[in-house]
């Protein structure tokens, strides 16, 4: 998806209520924004549409548990979601490697053996807790990495995201499409890494079964780790209190049949990337993106959910 070009008056609206957001979270500490940001979805959250998407999903995904909990769980993923907001403005303070830092990591040696291979790696993670934090550990390590993002509709506001971003380290960003397509190419072949989000849904990728249910999703990490002969290596998060403190995980990499064609492998490899996501969003359930519409309708018809 391509940014607009042109700078309409809405778009100045926009930016300007954007910027005065930022400006607010801002003059807060991390702790009082983080707490503020999770108070207010708290409130706003179950008023929007994307709550109904919410409870539909966690109906779909955990059938076997009551209203009420599908309700708490929802209530507390928009929490969540307040708080991403407030600490956006303070994600250069959230440092992965400085002395008592507030984000704790496993399996960096991991990391570190693929910044000292001439080689680089496909690195993937879905949106759990601050997922900012997933490109943050591997900047902050010093990889050269492309990472690709979805860039905001309003081309003021995407800049303002970037230039955020751009403060804790991740410079080297590519716009989502075919030209950002080709920039994920050009830095394997130069033996860089590439960092993508892959839980989200994707028309154009292959169907894979993610809590028993087949959603759309996107098979190029896969296909980039077998075309170049690289690691899949997923990013698990997990926020261990309100403070904020996380524990960020650098995993195995996943298993890749690299004897297979591709068409065969390809697709066994989506699968393993759904049954990674399923695993860590079972292990903090409220800590995921629950209103994104990641199953097709008919996913939800099946379940009984509509």
């Amino acid at each position: 998806m391509a940014v607009a070009t042109t700078i309409t008056l809405p778009h100045r609206i926009e930016s300007w209520a954007f910027n005065a957001y930022q400006r607010h979270y801002a003059q807060k500490s991390l702790p009082r924004a983080s707490n503020d940001g999770a108070n207010f979805m708290h409130r706003l959250g179950p008023l929007l549409p994307a709550h109904k998407t919410a409870l539909r999903n966690l109906r779909l995904a955990f059938p076997g548990e009551n209203q009420a909990w599908h309700q708490d769980v929802a209530m507390a993923a928009w929490s969540e979601l307040g708080r991403i907001a407030g600490e956006f403005s303070h994600l250069h303070e959230l440092n992965c490697y400085t002395p008592n830092s507030a984000i704790e990591v496993h399996g960096l040696e991991r990391l570190d053996a693929i910044k000292a291979s001439p080689k680089g790696a496909v690195f993937i993670s879905g949106h759990f807790s601050n997922w900012e934090l997933m490109p943050a550990a591997i900047a902050q390590r010093g990889l050269a990495c492309q990472m690709t993002y979805r860039p905001a509709n309003n081309p003021l506001i995407d800049a303002a995201i970037q230039k955020n971003r751009s403060h804790y380290g991740a410079t080297m960003q590519a716009a989502k499409g075919k030209e950002g397509g080709m920039g994920l190419l050009r830095a394997l072949a130069k033996g860089q890494s590439v960092a993508l989000m892959n839980d989200q849904k994707y028309n154009e990728g292959l169907p894979a079964p993610l809590f028993g249910h087949d959603c759309m999703t996107a098979d190029g990490p896969t296909r980039l780790a077998l075309r170049y002969g690289v690691p899949l290596v997923p990013f698990g998060l997990r926020r261990t209190a309100a403070g904020p403190h996380f524990l960020l995980t650098i995993h195995p990499e996943i298993a890749l049949d690299r004897e297979s064609p591709l068409e065969v492998a390809a697709p066994k490899a989506v699968h393993a990337v759904n049954a990674f996501m399923e695993a860590r969003i079972r292990e903090a359930p409220e800590q995921w993106f629950w209103v994104h519409r990641r199953w097709p309708k008919e996913a939800w018809a099946k379940a009984g959910v509509l």
